[in-house]
């Protein structure tokens, strides 16, 4: 099976990203145990002040379908929905390199 990768894209409510991060980087444990990931990693657009980038890796494409019935990520993402604007991102699919 190939590694399945996602660069997400979540915009904040104006004035919100600092909460919004704080708010998913406070369920370590949630992401820290979910099954099949490799790296989820939460960053600050330095040029969008409302824009926070994750990348993600996946051992496989239903790893991160799984992940996302799992009931603690599906609260962490109710937690979170009232300070996102809008959700978007891109799938890629990984090559290799440093990490892979």
């Amino acid at each position: 099976m190939s590694k399945f990768a996602m660069f997400g894209k979540l915009t904040a409510v104006p004035g919100k990203r600092r909460e919004l991060a704080d708010m998913m980087l406070a369920s370590d444990d949630t992401l820290s145990e979910m099954e099949g990931c490799i790296y989820y990693i939460i960053h600050e657009a330095e040029e969008e002040p409302d824009v926070l980038w994750i990348t993600e890796l996946w051992e496989s494409r239903e790893a991160h379908a799984a992940s996302l019935q799992n009931e603690q990520v599906r609260e962490l993402i109710g937690r979170c929905r009232h300070l996102i604007a809008n959700a978007g991102g891109i799938k890629v699919k990984p090559l290799g390199g440093k990490g892979y």
